[in-house]
């Protein structure tokens, strides 16, 4: 069904020579974590599939089964589970020891490859005359973690992407529960990995990244609740990790000190939650899929919101208004975010 025609407000406008040339719409939801909506862009009833931010959700089993005291994982490495990481050395490296772990190889692997997002590891690729593996996909981190999960549980591996396999089923349980959403009505896609995604409001969405904020207030069990600190401590205290050398997500989590933890998705959608003493959840949808407004976006919502200092804005900035150049390298315009929240519910 297609989205309303009121579904979406202004995020961002494509400038140059200083005249707007293109628009970027989209929504937004940011909420407590009792679930109350406190700030809106467009309708935040918008469902979308949330894509590589369902990640901290989808490593919650294997933290459940006792994967942590089992593997010796320590933060990074859970950090790396929750990853759309950029391929580097060190991050690949760590995919392949969390495989050897569970007694995997890199052919266990079912996320399909792509070069190194890290122009650096990608030319050095090229270098030595080497290809690509499944090491370097995005993605492989949150894949061993299913493995890993599935070794615990005595689960199959070989068909663990399956949406009807049982550790898929346990992550819409798990979704469902943090989200508040009945899992019946959490609808699944396909991911670029191969993976399911389960598509939400982005209410329902926000109201996860609040549940990671302050896990002591979410609806699950105890269980559940102390999994979910755990993942939102990894990814916090590691968060080279989970994206990479000069990435936004990594970047705004180390600017913050790990207060602020993000988790990109494909297709132009973002997730945040806030930790700290006004903890709050956050989900982002550009409507068009495009990722060139999305980090400013993000900046600008989050500066709205209170919940970045001048200082820490201040080292964020060159991720709010990029510049774009033309193929002389001539600085020819900029990206410049233009969201206008509103307060509390629609009517």
């Amino acid at each position: 069904m297609a989205a309303a025609p009121n579904a979406f407000a202004p995020l961002a406008a494509i400038t140059r020579g200083g005249l707007e040339e293109s628009w970027h719409l989209g929504a937004v939801a940011v909420v407590e974590p009792g679930g109350g909506l406190i700030a809106r862009a467009g309708d935040p009833r918008l469902e979308t599939f949330v894509r590589s931010a369902a990640k901290p959700w989808q490593a919650l089993p294997l933290v459940l089964a006792g994967g942590i005291e089992r593997y010796q994982l320590d933060e990074a490495d859970l950090a790396l589970v929750c990853a759309s990481h950029s391929g580097t050395p060190a991050q690949a490296a760590r995919v392949a020891r969390l495989l050897e772990r569970g007694g995997f190889g890199v052919k266990a692997l079912q996320c399909g490859v792509h070069p190194p997002f890290d122009e650096a590891a990608a030319e050095a690729l090229r270098r030595r005359g080497e290809a690509a593996s499944a090491l370097h996909n995005n993605c492989s981190g949150k894949h061993a973690g299913m493995l890993l999960a599935c070794a615990l549980l005595g689960l199959s591996s070989d068909d663990y992407l399956d949406p009807s396999h049982p550790l898929q089923r346990r992550v819409v349980e798990l979704v469902g529960a943090f989200c508040r959403v009945a899992p019946a009505e959490i609808g699944i896609g396909i991911d670029g990995c191969s993976a399911p995604t389960p598509r939400l409001s982005l209410h329902a969405a926000a109201i996860g990244y609040a549940a990671l904020a302050a896990p002591e207030e979410a609806s699950p069990g105890a269980d559940e609740r102390r999994a979910a600190a755990a993942v939102a401590r990894a990814m916090s205290r590691a968060p080279e990790m989970v994206a990479g050398p000069g990435r936004f997500t990594t970047r705004l989590m180390q600017v913050t000190a790990g207060r602020i933890l993000g988790k990109e998705g494909a297709e132009g959608f973002y997730a945040a939650a806030v930790l700290g003493p006004a903890p709050l959840g956050v989900a982002i949808k550009v409507a068009d899929g495009g990722e060139r407004c999305r980090d400013g976006v993000v900046l600008d919502v989050l500066r709205q919101i209170g919940s970045l200092s001048a200082a820490e804005f201040e080292e964020l900035r060159p991720f709010h208004r990029p510049v774009l150049q033309n193929r002389r390298g001539l600085r020819v315009g900029e990206v410049v975010p233009d969201v206008e929240l509103e307060s509390g519910p629609m009517a």
